[in-house]
C-alpha cells in the first residue's frame, strides 16, 4: 500500500512539472520583447503620416523621441533598482501594465506637446524591459547557456521592428485613421501579462520546476552568484557608490551608450529615411523587414557563438571580447549605406550592420551577469541603459538637426565609427581587478 502511494504521489510530480522551463521562461521574455517593440514601433511607422498632418519638421519629430528617449534612458537606472529590491515578477507586471495603458492613450493625442507627452510616459514605463529580462536570465539558466537565453529575449526587439510596420499598416488601412493602431497594439501587452502572471515565479520556488532542472540551475550560475530577489534569501544589492567604483561598470555603461543609439537610429528613423530617400514606405516593407530580421539573426549568432566559445573551454570574458571585436567592424557597413543609390544595396549594408550590432548588443547584455551577483544584476543592466539613453538623446537631436541641414550621410558615417571606440573601452575597462580577486565580483 506504501509503495503504490509512493508510486502515484512520483508519478503526479512527473506530470506536474514541465521539462525545460527555463527555456519557456526565455520565450515569455522574448514575447515581452516583441510586445514592447510594436509598442514604440508604432510611432515611427506612422511618422511620415503623422509629419504631413502636423507639419512636423525632422527637428520636431525629434523632440518627441528625445522625449521617450530622455524617460527611458533615466528610467532603466530606476527600474533595475526597483527590480533588483521587489523582484523581477512584481515588477515586470506592474511596469508592463503601466505601458501598454500609456500605448493605447497616445490614441488621444493631438500634436507635438501630448505626443511629447505620452512618449515620455511610454519611455518611463518601458524602462524596466532590459533590467528585467537580463535579471531573469541570471536567475533562470547556467552561465553556458545564457548567450543564448539573452540572444532570444533580445530578439524579440527585431521581430517586434519587423512585425510593427505590416500590423499597424494593416490597421490603418482597415480603420482608415491612425488612432486605433495605438490602442490595439497596446493591449498586446495586457494579453502578455495574464500570461506572464500564470507561469512565472523564480526557479527557487516555482512549482512546475523539476528537482533536476533547479539543481541545472542553481549549480550552473556563475560562481558566488546569490538566489534571486524572488527568492526570500536573497542578499542585498551592491550599492550605486560601490557599482559606480568597479571599471567594470564604465565599460558595460559607456559601450551600451556608443552604441545603442546606431540602433536606435534604425528603430526611430528608417522610415523618414526611406522616404527621404525617395522610397514610398507602403513599396518598401521588404526593406523595411530586412534590416530587423538580420538584427535578429545577429543576435542568435552572437549568443550562439560566445556559448560555443565558453564550452570549448575559452574564458568567458574572451569569448564575448571577440564577438564584441569582430561585430564592431561589420558595422561599418553603414559608410557604404550612406552612398548606396538602389534599394537593394542600401537595404543589403543595413542588414549587414544590424546584423553585427545584434551581435555586439547581446554580448553587452551578457556582461552584467557574467560579471555581478544577480542580487545587482538589473542595477547594473539599469544604470547601462541610462548610459545608453544619454548617447541616445545626444544622438537623436543632432539626427534632427544634421537631417534638416545636411542629410542623413553623416549621421550614418559619424555611426559606424563609433562603435569601435566603444569596443576599446570595453577592452580596456571590462576585466578581472582586485575586486575580483576579492571576490566581489566574478572572474570575466
Amino acid at each position: 500500500m506504501l509503495r503504490n502511494s509512493v508510486s502515484h504521489e512520483r508519478r503526479a510530480t512527473a506530470r506536474s512539472t514541465i521539462r525545460n522551463l527555463r527555456w519557456y521562461i526565455g520565450a515569455l521574455l522574448f514575447l515581452s520583447t516583441v510586445v514592447n517593440y510594436i509598442d514604440r514601433q508604432t510611432l515611427s511607422v506612422l511618422a511620415p503620416q503623422l509629419k504631413a498632418q502636423f507639419g512636423w519638421s525632422n527637428a520636431d519629430f525629434a523632440w518627441i523621441v528625445i522625449a521617450f528617449r530622455v524617460a527611458y534612458g533615466g528610467g532603466q537606472m530606476f527600474a533595475g533598482r526597483l527590480l533588483d529590491r521587489i523582484g523581477t515578477r512584481a515588477g515586470l507586471s506592474v511596469t508592463v501594465a503601466c505601458y501598454s495603458a500609456v500605448a493605447a492613450l497616445t490614441s488621444l493625442a493631438s500634436g507635438l506637446r501630448s505626443f511629447a507627452v505620452f512618449r515620455f510616459l511610454l519611455g518611463a514605463a518601458e524602462s524596466a524591459n532590459w533590467p528585467g529580462a537580463t535579471k531573469a536570465v541570471a536567475a533562470w539558466f547556467p552561465q553556458r547557456e545564457t548567450g543564448w537565453a539573452v540572444a532570444l529575449f533580445d530578439s524579440g526587439s527585431s521581430i517586434g521592428g519587423a512585425i510593427a510596420p505590416a500590423l499597424v499598416l494593416a490597421i490603418v488601412g482597415f480603420a482608415g485613421s491612425w488612432r486605433p493602431a495605438f490602442v490595439i497594439t497596446g493591449l498586446l501587452g495586457f494579453l502578455w501579462l495574464m500570461l506572464f502572471r500564470a507561469v512565472y515565479h523564480s526557479p527557487e520556488d516555482h512549482p512546475r520546476l523539476s528537482e533536476a532542472e533547479r539543481s541545472l540551475i542553481v549549480e550552473g550560475r556563475a560562481a558566488g552568484a546569490v538566489p534571486t530577489h524572488d527568492s526570500p534569501t536573497m542578499a542585498a544589492p551592491f550599492s550605486y557608490r560601490t557599482l559606480v567604483s568597479l571599471p567594470q561598470t564604465w565599460g558595460i555603461v559607456i559601450g551600451k551608450a556608443l552604441t545603442d543609439p546606431v540602433w536606435f537610429f534604425i528603430t526611430d528613423w528608417f522610415a523618414i529615411y526611406l522616404v527621404t530617400r525617395g522610397f514610398a514606405l507602403a513599396d518598401s516593407l521588404l526593406a523595411f523587414w530586412v534590416p530587423f530580421l538580420a538584427a535578429d539573426l545577429g543576435n542568435f549568432f552572437g549568443g550562439g557563438w560566445s556559448s560555443a566559445l565558453i564550452a570549448r573551454g575559452w574564458s568567458v570574458g574572451s569569448a564575448r571580447k571577440l564577438v564584441i571585436v569582430s561585430s564592431a567592424a561589420g558595422m561599418l557597413f553603414l559608410v557604404p549605406a550612406a552612398y548606396a543609390v538602389s534599394l537593394g544595396w542600401l537595404t543589403t549594408c543595413l542588414a549587414i550592420a544590424t546584423f553585427a550590432y545584434a551581435a555586439l548588443s547581446t554580448m553587452i547584455l551578457n556582461l552584467p551577469a557574467d560579471i555581478y551577483p544577480t542580487s545587482s544584476v538589473a542595477s547594473v543592466s539599469g544604470l547601462s541603459g541610462t548610459g545608453a539613453g544619454i548617447g541616445t538623446v545626444v544622438a537623436t537631436y543632432l539626427t534632427g538637426i544634421v537631417a534638416d541641414r545636411y542629410s542623413f550621410r553623416p549621421v550614418l558615417i559619424a555611426a559606424s565609427a563609433v562603435p569601435l571606440v566603444a569596443t576599446a573601452a570595453i577592452l580596456i575597462l571590462v576585466r578581472n581587478t582586485s575586486a575580483t580577486r576579492r571576490g566581489l565580483v566574478h572572474p570575466i
